[in-house]
């Protein structure tokens, strides 16, 4: 009798690729009046960086809202201190996420929140063009309504499809040979004393 024969199931896009990473946060991203249903997964870094930072203070539970207050023009300058973040955030000091489209019924949506009267909800491919189109990263000070006085403070940075955020997807590219879908790079680096 023959063995049988175990086939490793070919990936075929980014969303499958992201399944077999550890799911880091599930929830809402916001810009102006739009949300967009976001499952991010851990490329790189340390857990405890998203249990740190992505909680509500006031109550402990897990932030479900993520509101991009800002932009980061994506020039070298600050690529560059993004990056000087990073390695002075090493070795666990900083997340590195791949933010995908969540699925109304996909693995981890059993928390996905309800969307906000007034929020209209879109595909994060909206969010990903709105991005390239500006040439910027969106960013959210962490953790959200400031500080108050904690010592655990970061910032979430949401890039789309670029040359700074390719970097991180090396083996995604391996994987699947090429990277057609609507992502994000996001990175959360806390801040260090």
């Amino acid at each position: 009798m023959e063995e049988p024969k175990h086939e490793t199931k070919k990936l075929k896009n980014l969303s499958e690729y992201a399944q077999t990473l550890q799911l880091g946060w599930n929830g809402l991203l916001v810009l102006k009046n739009s949300c967009f249903p976001t499952s991010m997964h851990i490329l790189e870094g340390d857990q405890g960086v998203l249990t740190g930072l992505l909680k509500d203070h006031t109550s402990g539970s897990k932030l479900t809202q993520l509101k991009i207050a800002q932009r980061l023009r994506l020039d070298q300058p600050k690529l560059d201190e993004v990056t000087r973040r990073i390695k002075q955030g090493s070795p666990n000091g900083y997340a590195v996420l791949l933010a995908t489209q969540a699925t109304p019924s996909g693995p981890g949506t059993e928390g996905m929140p309800t969307v906000e009267p007034g929020l209209q909800r879109r595909l994060l491919r909206n969010l990903v063009s709105y991005l390239k189109q500006k040439q910027a990263a969106g960013v959210i000070s962490l953790p959200v309504g400031g500080s108050k006085g904690r010592d655990s403070t970061g910032m979430l940075y949401a890039f789309p499809p670029c040359d700074f955020s390719q970097q991180y997807l090396q083996s995604a590219l391996r994987t699947l040979g090429k990277l057609e879908e609507e992502h994000m790079v996001i990175v959360i680096v806390r801040d260090t004393a």
